[in-house]
């Protein structure tokens, strides 16, 4: 273990983080937001799995993240299912979106 208490990759509060800000859980982007999806949806953006699949979302989610940050200056995430995969798509999120 490292003097810092970090162990291993992953594990800082803030790992890639955007310039951009992150609303999490997102319905639907408000006015001036980019919008990256996961699975059906009526709004124009990204979207890291068409079908829903986790797989191709985690393979996805920081190129997106990336283009969408160049874009706008905030960026509305749609909700991923909180199971399996999900799980850790949703932890990098959560640390893409940690403020300091």
């Amino acid at each position: 273990e490292e003097a810092d208490g970090i162990s291993a990759p992953g594990q800082l509060k803030s790992h890639y983080a955007p310039n951009a800000r992150i609303r999490l859980n997102a319905e639907a982007p408000e006015p001036g937001e980019g919008w990256l999806a996961f699975g059906e949806t009526p709004y124009s953006g990204l979207n890291l799995s068409e079908t829903g699949n986790l797989r191709e979302a985690a393979k996805n989610l920081f190129a997106a993240l990336r283009t969408l940050d160049t874009q706008h200056d905030r960026i509305a995430v749609a909700r991923i299912p909180d199971e399996g995969l999900g799980e850790a798509i949703n932890d990098r999120l959560a640390r893409a979106a940690h403020r300091d």
